[in-house]
């Protein structure tokens, strides 16, 4: 089938080298977002599936907005059968999904109806789930409810990040989309309406909602910063600016009051409402990432003093 594929951060990359490399597809271009800044010199810089496609010798598209006449109609010269679409980033109008005749196929990072939404993975994470996945669904107008076409099936490990979770599901993910772009040209692949029962909504977990809670307990803070990793990155406060935190590791029996920081040559630890957490890698505000011990070692926290 000919190919107008839709995606914009690194997580969408497994799914686009996949497509360029199937012998039964042609991708014909790439719709991604318009180049942003990024880094610390704020420079102006193409996404990373722009990159790849510009790499591979593919058509970019970076339409401000999905509706825009100008990109509609260079869309419909390209007579695209169908549009695979992987972390986009941006609401496709009817006027867009009317074009291919195969509609646009999402690849989207849960088992739904679970987790409809900008952040799938890290609610995942937050909430404990056990199991998680990927789905391929026909795009539809309601958010990330449309017809599903299969479902692959990811453990979350007690350690994993969203980051780390997320990159598993990405690769298994891509083989699901190329399976199912594969049965809708044979026509075998049926979409099938999804359950009515078990939607939840997964909405973009923001800098504020990052904020850790001291005062919860430690399995809820452990899942909030590994839920908040690498993205947008879960912090607390100390002396009254931001430290960043990385995932920690929860200690059984270990009491302290609820963001006590008791740090020692090998470890720092810092009370929540249950077990206390020893914590691994911090980010200061303006500074580098370092290890917990030298933070700790520079700023000497004074005995009984708190987190935020």
């Amino acid at each position: 089938m000919r190919l107008v594929f839709a995606g914009t951060p690194e997580t969408a990359l497994p799914s686009l080298r996949t497509l360029i490399d199937s012998p039964r597809h042609e991708v014909v271009a790439v719709v991604t977002r318009p180049d942003a800044q990024s880094g610390r010199g704020r420079k102006v810089h193409p996404s990373p599936v722009a990159e790849l496609a510009e790499e591979a010798g593919i058509e970019v598209l970076r339409p401000p907005k999905a509706g825009d006449p100008a990109f509609l109609d260079r869309l419909r010269e390209l007579e695209p059968d169908c549009c695979p679409v992987v972390a986009y980033g941006a609401l496709l109008p009817q006027s867009a999904l009317d074009v291919p005749r195969h509609g646009w196929i999402n690849l989207h990072f849960s088992i739904l109806p679970a987790w409809r939404g900008a952040a799938p993975v890290q609610h995942a994470v937050l909430h404990g789930d056990e199991i998680t996945g990927a789905t391929t669904f026909q795009i539809v107008k309601e958010l990330d409810a449309g017809p599903v076409y299969g479902v692959v099936t990811e453990e979350v490990r007690d350690s994993d990040t969203s980051g780390a979770l997320l990159e598993r599901l990405s690769v298994s993910g891509a083989g699901l989309l190329a399976a199912t772009l594969d049965g809708v040209e044979d026509g075998t692949l049926e979409a099938r309406p999804q359950p009515a029962d078990g939607v939840t909504i997964a909405p973009k977990i923001s800098v504020t909602d990052a904020r850790v809670d001291w005062t919860k307990p430690a399995m809820r803070v452990d899942r909030l910063i590994r839920a908040c990793t690498p993205n947008p990155g879960a912090w607390s406060e100390f002396r009254g600016q931001r430290v960043k935190l990385g995932p920690v590791r929860v200690v059984p029996g270990e009491r302290l009051a609820a963001g006590e920081i008791v740090a020692s040559k090998t470890s720092v630890l810092v009370g929540t409402a249950s077990d206390a957490v020893e914590l691994g890698e911090v980010q200061p505000q303006g500074k580098r990432l370092m290890g917990a011990v030298e933070w700790a070692r520079g700023v000497r926290p004074e005995s009984k003093e708190l987190f935020g």
